[in-house]
C-alpha cells in the first residue's frame, strides 16, 4: 500500500532565528526543534515576506505577497477571490485542519472564531475560541505577563499552546489513515509570554549578549527608524542589559508543546512531512528598536525554517541550506507534495530541489520582503511606511518610498551598521538588487508600483519619472475552469496576460 500524503505545518509567533538552539545558540533551550533539524534540513537564511503577524501569515497561507492578497496590514482581511492553502486541498479530498492563530479574517487580534473556507470545522480553534472557554477572570489573567510568575503561576493546560497541541494530537489520531494537511499555529512566544514552570524561571537572570547592533546610532538611516527608536537612542549602551526572561521561557515552552505534536506524528504518521517556521522576529533593543516593523534587520525579518521530509519529498538527514529562502514558496511546496498543479497566480515555486538536495541546488539568488503599516486599528507605529526590499546571500536593499533607502553588506557588516546606499563602490550591487525588486513588483502585479520606486535620489541621473511607467498591461493569470479575463482592447479572451500597451489614434471626425 502506498503511504498517505500528509503534511504537518507548525509555526510560532515572534521566534527569531537565533532563538532556536540548532542555529548556533546553545543558550536557547529548544531540544524538540533541534531534534527535528537533525532529522531534516535547516534553512539558515529564511525571511518573512512582511515582518508583522497578519501579513506574514497572508503570504504563508496564500502563496501571494501581502501587496497582492489584500491582507497587507494587521486587521485587514484577504481580498475576495484569494484562496488559502485549504481551499486548494479540501476539494481534492485532502483532510485539512487549521488549529491556532489565524489573523486573516479582518477581526481584532484574537479573530472572529469562525472557521474559514477550506478547513475542518470540527478542529477550527483560533484565539477567540480559546478566550470563550475561559471565565472573565481567567481571560484577564491570560493577557497579563505577570500571570506566569504570580500566585503560583499557571498550569500548561491554561495556555493556548497546550490546548492547540491537544487538538492537533486528537486530529492526528483521527485522520492518521487519510491524506491530510494539518496547521498547528501557536501564538506563543508572543506577548504576554504565558508559560508554566520550569519554563517561567528557566531564563531567570539570563542576559542576551550585547552585539554591535545595539550601539547603532542610526545616523545615515531612515528617519522612521530614529522616530521608532525614540529615547532608546539616548541610552548608555555600555550599561544595557536585555533580560527577556518570560519571552525566552515561553519560547522553550512552545518548543515543548511542539514536541508533543511531533511525537504523535512519529507514532501515527511516520511518513508525514513536518515543516516548522515563525512569522517574524523581534528587535529586543537592537538598533535601539523594539518589536517589529518596516525593516530588513536580521533581528526582525530573519526567521527559522526547518523541514523534515515525508514519503513524497524526502530530505537528507541533518543538512543545512545556506542560501536565501522565503515563506512565499511554502504554498507551492505544499501543492507539489500533494501532486496538485501550482496555479500561475502564485508568486513562489516549490522548494522540492532544496528539500531533496539542499547542498547541490540553489532556488533563489534573491528573496523579497515588504511593509505597509503595522495595523489598521493603530494610529501609531509610524503609520504608513511603504517598504520593498530585496535580500541576497550577501546584501540587502530596502526602498523606503517616503524616506531614505538602505543598502547593507551582509557579509562584511553582519550587524548592519553601515548604510551603503550612496556609496559608489556598491553601486553595481545596489542597482542589480533594485532591478530585481522592480521586476518582482511588476510580475506580482504590485498595486502600489509606480515610477516612485524606480526614481530614487541615488539614481536620478539614470532614471526620470514617466507617466507610462513601464508601459505594460499585466492581467491576472487564469487557470482552466476559472472565469477567463478579457482583453480591454478587443473584448476577447486574453492571449497575452502581459503585453505592451498599444496607442490608437482616434478615428477621423471623432471628438
Amino acid at each position: 500500500m502506498e503511504p498517505k500524503r500528509q503534511i504537518v505545518f507548525i509555526m510560532t509567533d515572534t521566534t527569531r532565528w537565533d532563538m532556536v538552539g540548532c542555529y548556533g545558540y546553545p543558550d536557547m533551550k529548544t531540544p524538540e526543534l533541534d531534534k527535528l533539524a537533525a532529522e531534516g534540513v535547516r534553512y539558515d537564511k529564511a525571511y518573512s515576506c512582511q515582518p508583522v503577524c497578519g501579513p506574514a501569515r497572508s503570504a504563508i497561507f496564500t502563496g501571494r505577497f501581502p501587496h497582492s492578497n489584500g491582507s497587507f496590514t494587521n486587521c485587514v482581511p484577504l481580498w475576495a477571490g484569494v484562496k488559502t492553502i485549504g481551499e486548494y486541498l479540501q476539494p481534492k479530498g485532502i483532510s485539512s485542519a487549521y488549529i491556532g492563530k489565524w489573523h486573516l479574517d479582518g477581526g481584532d487580534y484574537f479573530g472572529n472564531g469562525v472557521c474559514p473556507a477550506g478547513y475542518d470545522k470540527d478542529y477550527w480553534y483560533d484565539m477567540r475560541c480559546y478566550l470563550e472557554e475561559l471565565s472573565e477572570e481567567d481571560r484577564r489573567k491570560s493577557r497579563k505577563e505577570s500571570s506566569s510568575l504570580e500566585n503560583g503561576g499557571i498550569d500548561a493546560s491554561f495556555t493556548f499552546a497546550h490546548r492547540i497541541a491537544d487538538r492537533a494530537i486528537n486530529f492526528l489520531e483521527r485522520d492518521k489513515d487519510k491524506d491530510f494537511f494539518l496547521v498547528v499555529s501557536m501564538d506563543e512566544p508572543h506577548q504576554p509570554y504565558l508559560c508554566p514552570e520550569p519554563y517561567a524561571s528557566m531564563y531567570e537572570g539570563y542576559e542576551l549578549p550585547i552585539t554591535p547592533s545595539y550601539f547603532d546610532t542610526l545616523e545615515d538611516k531612515p528617519e522612521l527608524e530614529r522616530l521608532w527608536a525614540g529615547d532608546n537612542l539616548k541610552e548608555d549602551k555600555s550599561k544595557l542589559k536585555i533580560k527577556p526572561q518570560l519571552f525566552l521561557g515561553c519560547n522553550s515552552f512552545a518548543d515543548h508543546e511542539i514536541g508533543r505534536v511531533i511525537d504523535k506524528v512519529r507514532e501515527v504518521a511516520p511518513d508525514a512531512m513536518i515543516i516548522y517556521t515563525s512569522d517574524h522576529g523581534e528587535a529586543l533593543g537592537a538598533h535601539s528598536l523594539s518589536l517589529k516593523g518596516p525593516s530588513v534587520y536580521e533581528e526582525i525579518a530573519h526567521i527559522p525554517m526547518i523541514i523534515k521530509g515525508g514519503a513524497y519529498m524526502k530530505t537528507p538527514v541533518g543538512k543545512v541550506y545556506e542560501h536565501v529562502t522565503s515563506h512565499i514558496d511554502l504554498v507551492p511546496t505544499f501543492l507539489d507534495y500533494f501532486g496538485i498543479k501550482v496555479p500561475g497566480e502564485l508568486h513562489g515555486v516549490s522548494m522540492r530541489p532544496i528539500i531533496e538536495n539542499p547542498e547541490s541546488n540553489v532556488l533563489h539568488d534573491t528573496v523579497f520582503t515588504e511593509f505597509h503599516r503595522y495595523e489598521q486599528d493603530h494610529d501609531g507605529f509610524g503609520g504608513l511606511q511603504f517598504m520593498r526590499a530585496a535580500i541576497s546571500d550577501n546584501a540587502k536593499l530596502a526602498i523606503h518610498l517616503m524616506d531614505k533607502d538602505e543598502l547593507f553588506d551582509s557579509k562584511n557588516d553582519p550587524y548592519e551598521l553601515k548604510n551603503h546606499i550612496d556609496d559608489p563602490e556598491y553601486a553595481s550591487i545596489r542597482d542589480s538588487l533594485h532591478e530585481k525588486l522592480l521586476d518582482m513588483m511588476n510580475k506580482t502585479r504590485d498595486p502600489f508600483r509606480g515610477y516612485q520606486w524606480r526614481c530614487r535620489s541615488w539614481n536620478k541621473d539614470k532614471y526620470s519619472p514617466e507617466w507610462e511607467c513601464d508601459g505594460y498591461t499585466r492581467q491576472k493569470v487564469t487557470e482552466p475552469g476559472e472565469l477567463q479575463e478579457l482583453d480591454y482592447d478587443t473584448g476577447m479572451p486574453i492571449t497575452e496576460f502581459v503585453r505592451y500597451k498599444k496607442k490608437y489614434k482616434k478615428p477621423a471626425g471623432t471628438v
